[in-house]
């Protein structure tokens, strides 16, 4: 049997950071062409190197440097099977009460314009050749923990966003996932000073004793984008060991 993602062309924003590495990766492995996307040149060429892939420096809050970027691929390539959005929201974490409106609004505002530009530049595509697939990252669900600012908030905002593209690309053969892990250990950077702490929290409140791996990451996004999940749409993957509790 091929590879998962043989002749697939794949683009992943925020390729430089360690959770859109672990998609391009995987996506990779499988078999797309994978195109990178990001702020930090250096980061996205360290990557490109091991996995083969091609690297543009773009801003994904640019909607005139995303079109032109997505556009450029479709040239290149003739299609673009798979859009992944990794990017990070700036968010400032503590209290709301102790934050000021446009700390709350940052990762809200960042998030609904990242993922409205990608998703529609892509769409435009997509429709055209009546397939495709959409990733995001984060997830929702009932359950948050003090602290998070505005940042749990634009999580459930892109939930909204990710079942109304669903619902209007659906019938163009287009599915829309969000993929979410309650919190990757490996993800935290090394020099940070509570990563100890969090990684403890993050597994403590799993129902396996432990959390997911970027590699758990990169596989499940390798199969959601495949055509053997081609029957799932408008759904969040929860890959949280327990930690997220869907109802």
């Amino acid at each position: 049997m091929g590879r998962l993602l043989e002749g697939k062309t794949a683009i992943v924003y925020g390729a430089g950071g360690p959770i859109g590495g672990a998609v391009a990766t995987a996506f990779a492995r499988d078999g797309a062409q994978v195109f990178l996307a990001g702020r930090t040149k250096s980061k996205l060429d360290a990557l490109a190197q091991k996995i083969g892939a091609a690297v543009t420096e773009l801003d994904a809050l640019d909607q005139l440097a995303v079109t032109t970027f997505v556009d450029s691929v479709v040239a290149r390539t003739g299609r673009v099977d798979i859009s992944v959005n990794v990017i990070s929201y700036g968010d400032v974490q503590k209290p709301l009460a102790e934050l000021t409106v446009e700390e709350f609004l940052q990762p809200i505002t960042t998030a609904m314009r990242t993922h409205f530009l990608t998703t529609s530049a892509a769409a435009r595509h997509m429709v055209a050749q009546g397939s495709g697939v959409v990733l995001a990252f984060g997830g929702s669900g009932p359950q948050t923990v003090p602290g998070l600012g505005g940042f749990k908030v634009a999580l459930d905002a892109l939930e909204g966003l990710r079942r109304q593209f669903a619902a209007e690309l659906g019938p163009h053969g287009i599915r829309v996932v969000t993929l979410k892990t309650g919190g990757v250990p490996e993800s935290i950077p090394e020099s940070f000073g509570e990563r100890g702490e969090i990684e403890s929290m993050i597994r403590g409140s799993t129902l396996l004793g432990k959390a997911a791996t970027l590699a758990d990451v990169g596989n499940v996004a390798s199969f959601v984008a495949s055509d053997q999940a081609r029957t799932m749409t408008s759904s969040a993957v929860n890959i949280s060991c327990g930690a997220i509790v869907d109802i």
